[in-house]
C-alpha cells in the first residue's frame, strides 16, 4: 500500500499545503511517494526529497508542466496512478481542479476535503457546511482524496532523505496552452499560512474604512488581511482575501474579526483556528458562538483603540 501525493510547487520550492497533505498521506499506511510535475524543477524535486516522511520523489520535466495546468499533470498522474492505493491532493485550486479529472478517468469516487484518516479506507469530511461530520468509505481500488489542510499538522519540511527518480513526461496536450497570468502583488504573509489574520465585513462600509480600519491593526500585527464574502461582494476587498466555503479555507494562531457577523460558509472556514477574536456591536452575533475572546463594541471605536494600545 503506497501513496502518492501530488506536490504544489513554484519549480523552485515546495508551497507549504503540500506538507499537510503528506501528514494525511502518511496516515493511509504504507509509503508515502510524492510526484513534483514541473519545468526546470530539480529544486523543488530536491526540496521534496528533504520532507520528512517522503520515501521517494518522483520528478516529471517537461515544458507542458512549467505551470501546473490540469489537463497535462492529470495525464502525468494518470501514467503512474496503477502503482498507488492512495492518490492524494491538497484541497486548493490546483487540487480542486486534478483530483476529479483523476477519478473520473480512473472511473473511481473522489473523496473530497477529508478532515481525518480514520482507516486506509474510511475519512471524515465535513458537510452542510460544516455543520456536521461525514464517515465516508471508499470501496475503490485506487482512492482519491483532497485534504483539507487545515485538518493536519504539517510534517517537517527538513531531515528527509527520500531517493528523487526521474521519469519520461508525458507529452503535453495540444488542447490547451498557458497564455499568461496575472499575480497579485502582496507584501503581506500568503493569507492560507499566516499565523495571524484580520478579517473585515461588510459592517466597515467601504474600501476606505476598510483600508482606515483593518490595515493598521494587521500592520501592528505583521497580519495577512482578510475579508467575509459580503465585504468582498460589497467591493470592499479584494476576491483573493475571501475566507469561507466559497473562499480560502484558514486556520491561523490568532483570527480577528471585525464587523463579521459569522455566517455559516465564513465560520466553515476559519472556525479551526487556535484562537479566535471577534469584534461587533451585535451580541447575538453567530461569531461569537466560536470565539475564544468576544468584545461587544462598535469596531469604528474599539479597532483603532486596540491598534494604540498595542
Amino acid at each position: 500500500m503506497t501513496a502518492l501525493v501530488i506536490a504544489e510547487h513554484d519549480n523552485a520550492s515546495i508551497k507549504p499545503a503540500t506538507l499537510n497533505t503528506i501528514a494525511a498521506a502518511a496516515q493511509c499506511g504504507g509509503d508515502v511517494h510524492v510526484l513534483v510535475a514541473g519545468h526546470n524543477a530539480a529544486a523543488a524535486a530536491a526540496a521534496a526529497a528533504q520532507i520528512a516522511g517522503v520515501s521517494k520523489v518522483i520528478h516529471a520535466d517537461e515544458a507542458g508542466l512549467a505551470h501546473g495546468l490540469a489537463e497535462n499533470v492529470t495525464a502525468q498522474v494518470l501514467a503512474i496512478a496503477g502503482s498507488y492505493s492512495h492518490i492524494v491532493f491538497a484541497a486548493t485550486p490546483s487540487g480542486k481542479n486534478i483530483a476529479p479529472r483523476v477519478a473520473a478517468k480512473l472511473d473511481v469516487g473522489q473523496v473530497s476535503d477529508i478532515t481525518q484518516v480514520i482507516s486506509p479506507d474510511t475519512f471524515e469530511r465535513p458537510i452542510y457546511a460544516g455543520n456536521a461530520m461525514a464517515t465516508v468509505q471508499a470501496t475503490d481500488a485506487t482512492k482519491v482524496l483532497t485534504v483539507r489542510t487545515t485538518g493536519f499538522d504539517p510534517v517537517v519540511a527538513t531531515g528527509g532523505s527520500a531517493a528523487v527518480e526521474t521519469l519520461a513526461a508525458v507529452a503535453a496536450s495540444a488542447n490547451v496552452s498557458f497564455l499568461g497570468s496575472e499575480i497579485a502583488k502582496n507584501d503581506r504573509p500568503e493569507l492560507t499560512s499566516a499565523k495571524v489574520i484580520v478579517s473585515g465585513g461588510r459592517a466597515l462600509g467601504s474600501s476606505e474604512k476598510f483600508n482606515e480600519i483593518i490595515t493598521p491593526l494587521a500592520d501592528k500585527l505583521n497580519a495577512a488581511m482578510g475579508a467575509s464574502r459580503a465585504a468582498v461582494d460589497a467591493g470592499y476587498a479584494p476576491n483573493d482575501w475571501q475566507v469561507g466555503q466559497t473562499g480560502k479555507i484558514v486556520a491561523p494562531q490568532l483570527y480577528i474579526a471585525c464587523g463579521i457577523s459569522g455566517a455559516i460558509q465564513h465560520l466553515a472556514g476559519m472556525k479551526d483556528s487556535k484562537v479566535i477574536v471577534a469584534i461587533n456591536k451585535d451580541a447575538e452575533a453567530p461569531i461569537f458562538s466560536v470565539a475564544d475572546y468576544g468584545l461587544v463594541a462598535d469596531l469604528f471605536v474599539a479597532v483603532p483603540e486596540l491598534v494604540a494600545a498595542l
